[in-house]
């Protein structure tokens, strides 16, 4: 694990109450391609439900993360995209699950009009830093 600083406000800047405005750290880049609800036989987990497929992103997010010999305490940025911003409190309960509140990432949240495939109702990528 490497060492992330943190900052949920830099001056003149309102705080962020979900994610730290800057993540800064020394080491290796890792970036995780965009995750969706599918399990590892590619099949959807969660139709039309929110909650599940926030949980089935998060796991496939954990799976690799690790595949690159990371963690949820690497990650320096998540990127969400949703097809409805009403899906987001499901996303940040999945976060919840895997990172706690003292230590936020960077993330922006971007409304989409659809996914690669319409039964998606969330993407989520991240990016790490490990330690040199």
């Amino acid at each position: 694990m490497t060492e992330l600083t943190r900052i949920p406000a830099p001056d003149g800047v309102a705080p962020a109450a979900q994610y730290s405005h800057v993540v800064l750290g020394r080491g290796r880049f890792v970036a995780v391609s965009g995750q969706v609800a599918l399990d590892e036989n590619g099949e959807l987990v969660g139709e039309g439900d929110a909650e599940a497929q926030a949980r089935q992103v998060f796991e496939n997010l954990r799976r690799c993360l690790a595949a690159a010999g990371a963690s949820f305490d690497d990650v320096v940025k998540l990127t969400y995209f949703v097809t409805d911003l009403e899906d987001m409190p499901a996303l940040r309960a999945a976060r919840a699950e895997h990172i706690p509140d003292d230590r936020l990432p960077a993330a922006s949240a971007v409304q989409v009009v659809g996914l690669v495939r319409p039964e998606f109702l969330m993407e989520v990528e991240a990016f790490a830093v490990l330690a040199e």
